[in-house]
């Protein structure tokens, strides 16, 4: 995995387990898994038992491949190990993973982190209903950890916040029986420190996944179960939602969404013959009552990064200038305003502008005779003064980007807080915005498991 993904996977799993351990519960299904990093994580660190359900087989594949050739080196680190790592070998860089090969059955030492929710973040501003006091403490809790050597025995169990931690005083009542079963699970967890767990399994499904799809058609031993899904795309994040409101069995729901510019929208202009009744957006009842519509190109705003452009990555300009100029050229000389087919990321594969043009023209399958080199050319050189309006322009969408994207976070959040058997849900910010800014995670509990 690369940088950015060992951070998801890490700070995940570990908000994951907690509600796990939390409520008991041992099976996890990972909606829209994919290669199967997080799957995989969950069930060799944590004895989770994970389904990993994705749309494509070949996916499944890959992921079923991946895990038997990671199950195999993290035995084999278990085996050699001296000490617990955290991190564990599946979060290792390509350039570690070389390292070992060289240097076979050597324990890693790589750095340990300081608390388990460490990485997350619970704002006021978001969840209004949280008590201040509670904030504060959990901050408290955490520096006070940050300060405390860890014992090698307890590195991620003994010093691991629980849900409890952050959860408001009045939002559930665990029942005795609950409690008993927490501490069970956690006594689990302490003891796959020493050795690794052959009763965790991880299965990758393939199942295209809808608000309408049975679990137990999918998954046969279907129990009490968490749901999660790591930056699930378009309307798959919403579905998710749905799916955790209507089956009793999930009770929990830990979702990461990504791709706003593929949700559905009630209230845009469709087609007539579209009859879809679970729309991606809105999903609460008063932007509904509103009939609220943010469109393509708010949503496609929603998906900038404002924090990346802080720290110095900013907007491809020029992309986008190619993309404009390439519109204008298609308009002027094809007669074309709208089309389905779309020219896709080909600029990083393109040494110029005249190189973009004829790439994208025999992509969408246009006459490139047309238009000659002449006539590329001079489109460049007529709107090439222009590119710091576009700039600016573009600037204003990522400045604007935030809003879009709390709109869209508040919708689901508001969604299931109008479900009655809900009994806390809110927004957490589990990973750092600068690594991964699509950040923010719905977390939903039910009131009874």
């Amino acid at each position: 995995m690369n940088t950015k993904k060992s951070h998801e996977v890490q700070a995940m799993s570990e908000l994951i387990c907690s509600i796990a351990d939390y409520c008991g519960l041992k099976q996890i299904i990972d909606v829209g898994s994919g290669k199967g990093y997080l799957s995989s994580f969950l069930s060799l660190k944590y004895g989770l038992n994970v389904y990993g359900i994705d749309s494509s087989n070949t996916n499944t594949h890959g992921a079923k491949e991946r895990n038997r050739k990671l199950k195999k080196h993290w035995n084999l680190n278990h085996h050699h190990r001296t000490r617990v790592d955290v991190n564990g070998l599946a979060l290792k860089m390509p350039k570690e993973m070389g390292a070992q090969k060289e240097v076979e059955c050597k324990g890693d030492t790589e750095s340990v982190p300081k608390s388990s929710l460490g990485n997350q973040e619970i704002s006021a501003d978001i969840l209004p209903e949280f008590p201040e006091s509670a904030v504060s403490t959990i901050r408290k809790q955490q520096g006070d950890l940050h300060a405390q050597p860890l014992e090698e025995e307890k590195l991620c169990f003994e010093n691991t916040f629980s849900l409890m931690d952050f959860l408001p005083i009045d939002a559930i009542e665990p029942t005795s029986s609950q409690v008993h079963n927490t501490e069970i699970v956690r006594k689990q967890r302490r003891n796959m420190a020493s050795k690794p767990s052959d009763s965790s399994i991880y299965s990758p499904l393939t199942s295209f996944i809808t608000a309408d799809s049975e679990l137990r058609d999918i998954i046969k031993d279907l129990e009490d179960c968490l749901m999660v899904g790591l930056h699930t795309c378009g309307d798959l994040a919403p579905n998710t939602l749905r799916i955790f409101t209507s089956k009793s069995e999930v009770k929990g729901v830990c979702s990461v969404g990504c791709c706003y510019h593929l949700l559905s929208e009630e209230f845009e202009k469709q087609p007539k013959e579209c009859a879809q009744e679970n729309w991606g957006f809105p999903m609460c009842r008063y932007l509904k009552e509103e009939r609220w519509c943010c469109g393509r190109n708010a949503r496609m705003s929603a998906c900038l990064a404002l924090e990346r452009v802080a720290v110095g990555q900013g907007v491809p300009t020029e992309s986008l200038f190619y993309r404009a100029v390439l519109q204008n050229i298609i308009k002027d000389y094809y007669g074309i305003t709208k089309c389905d087919r779309h020219v896709g990321k080909i600029y990083s594969k393109c040494s110029s502008f005249l190189d973009y043009v004829r790439m994208s023209l025999k992509k969408l399958g246009l006459d490139e005779s047309k238009v000659s080199e002449e006539i590329i050319m001079d489109y460049y050189e007529k709107y090439k003064p222009r590119m710091n309006e576009l700039e600016a322009f573009n600037m204003l969408k990522v400045v604007l980007a935030p809003c879009i994207e709390t709109l869209i976070l508040l919708d689901r959040l508001c969604y299931l807080k109008e479900q009655e058997d809900v009994a806390w849900s809110a927004l957490v910010k589990l990973f750092d915005p600068v690594q991964s800014p699509r950040c923010y995670a719905v977390v939903a509990l039910k009131k009874q498991w």
